[in-house]
């Protein structure tokens, strides 16, 4: 007799649901813009720093504070202006708070130098010693 039953191989697969993939692929998304703009942010200031030779590229630090100054010496942290004397306050509080605080000074090539020691001035005036300075490896 004929067996006119569907073999176990040829049953329907099961549907795929497709909601779940859309939120993840959306959490995803969300994410990788996020982390974009994150640690994208600093490059955007227009701050070209100098190069050297023997630049090496470092990690990031966790609480590290990224202090941008333009060519015209106005100080930026976090795209926020900063005054000189306000620049102070902000280093001192971080210090007390985080004794080994690390800097990094983002400053234009084409910045005075003047514009520098200030900065590190305010970073004396706040003990705080652990300072670097961004640039960028020679072609």
């Amino acid at each position: 007799m004929i067996n006119f039953k569907s073999p176990d191989s040829s049953r329907a697969l099961p549907p795929v649901q497709m909601i779940a993939l859309i939120d993840i692929l959306f959490i995803l998304l969300s994410f990788f813009m996020a982390m974009f703009l994150h640690f994208n942010f600093e490059s955007e200031l227009g701050i070209s720093v100098p190069q050297a030779s023997s630049s090496v590229e470092a990690k990031t630090a966790f609480q590290e504070i990224v202090i941008n100054i333009q060519r015209d010496g106005t100080v930026v942290i976090n795209e926020k202006k900063i005054a000189n004397d306000e620049l102070e306050s902000l280093l001192m509080k971080t210090a007390q708070i985080y004794p080994g605080q690390s800097v990094v000074v983002r400053a234009d090539e084409k910045t005075y130098h003047e514009y520098v020691v200030r900065v590190l001035d305010a970073c004396a005036k706040a003990k705080i010693w652990n300072i670097s300075f961004a640039t960028t490896r020679e072609k």
